[in-house]
């Protein structure tokens, strides 16, 4: 999808809401989650079974976000738009551009081609739907809202094509998953559980699958999410998602070692509401090793920034 496609898309979401009554009373503060790295509301790292937005039920409601995180070699911006129809149903469309300069190192090891600062970028389509439960009307309940979704994605190599097609992964495909996401109001404690079914490498960024002897096959890959309210317009909390870990097979038998290991995902957020249609969340992130074939190893850990819009 091209970037103007991607434009189009976002103003034809937001340009939905018109056609009923935009959510103005809506979701409790925060209760709707914010936008993930894919676009999915939840928290930044993993999708939530909650709808994004601030609609409630009978409602339209949308959301807008733009989210920049920075490590000691790479940087990932990410932008996109949710649309949340009746509580019930989730669309989102998101943008990653991925700053690769660190690739450019590639081409010593073979003629890769690759340019120098390099970005990837990939498109992700999103649908939620929920299946049971009320996070909110039904905090008082030890059923949670239960949902389950899909993640479809196309990278944009770019300068990195021959990289990917070295490593026999494929340019586009798709995430399942099913959230149970579970609101004890009166702690202020939200719990969420994801299984997400991938066989994306990094999220995607470098294709989907690996030849063999890599790990070519889709699995469940588990993901916990936890947070707390300190206020009403003030949370905490902290995410982990485990990864596949495709290449690191590949790579070893091409003689490479671990140069291609992926490691799980982990986080410490804080997010802020400083009004009912504005979100900020700043956390930590660990991403761990990230291609340390290229970065000498090197754990990525540095800074998330996010920026929410919703109604």
């Amino acid at each position: 999808m091209k970037t103007t496609s991607i434009a189009s898309a976002l103003v034809l979401a937001w340009s939905a809401c018109g056609t009923a009554a935009l959510a103005d009373t809506g979701k409790l503060v925060l209760t709707g989650g914010v936008s993930s790295i894919d676009g999915a509301a939840g928290g930044g790292l993993t999708p939530w079974a909650v709808i994004g937005s601030n609609a409630t039920e009978g409602e339209i409601g949308a959301s807008a976000h733009i989210s920049r995180l920075s490590t000691q070699d790479y940087g990932l911006t990410t932008y996109g738009a949710t649309v949340g129809l009746y509580d019930r149903v989730e669309l989102s469309l998101a943008r990653q551009d991925f700053d690769a300069s660190p690739t450019l190192a590639l081409n010593g090891i073979a003629p890769f081609g690759v340019a120098p600062g390099e970005h990837l970028r990939m498109d992700i389509a999103g649908v939620k739907v929920r299946l049971a439960g009320d996070a909110i009307l039904e905090s008082d309940s030890l059923l949670p809202q239960v949902s389950v979704g899909l993640l479809h994605k196309r990278v944009q190599p770019g300068s990195l094509g021959s990289v990917l097609d070295f490593l026999g992964t494929r340019r586009s495909g798709t995430d399942f998953y099913v959230s149970a996401t579970k609101l004890f109001l009166g702690q202020g404690l939200l719990l969420n559980a994801t299984l997400r079914n991938t066989n994306a490498n990094q999220n995607g960024l470098l294709g989907f699958g690996t030849a063999s002897p890599g790990r070519d096959s889709r699995r469940w890959q588990p993901e916990l999410s936890a947070a707390l309210l300190l206020r009403r317009n003030l949370a905490i909390g902290a995410e982990y998602r485990h990864k596949p870990n495709n290449l690191e097979a590949l790579g070893r038998a091409a003689g490479l070692g671990g140069a291609l290991r992926e490691d799980s995902w982990k986080d410490i957020f804080v997010a802020w509401a400083p009004s009912k249609h504005l979100s900020l969340t700043l956390a930590y992130v660990q991403l761990g090793r990230v291609v340390p074939g290229i970065t000498s190893g090197r754990d990525q850990s540095g800074a998330y920034l996010s920026a929410q819009a919703a109604f």
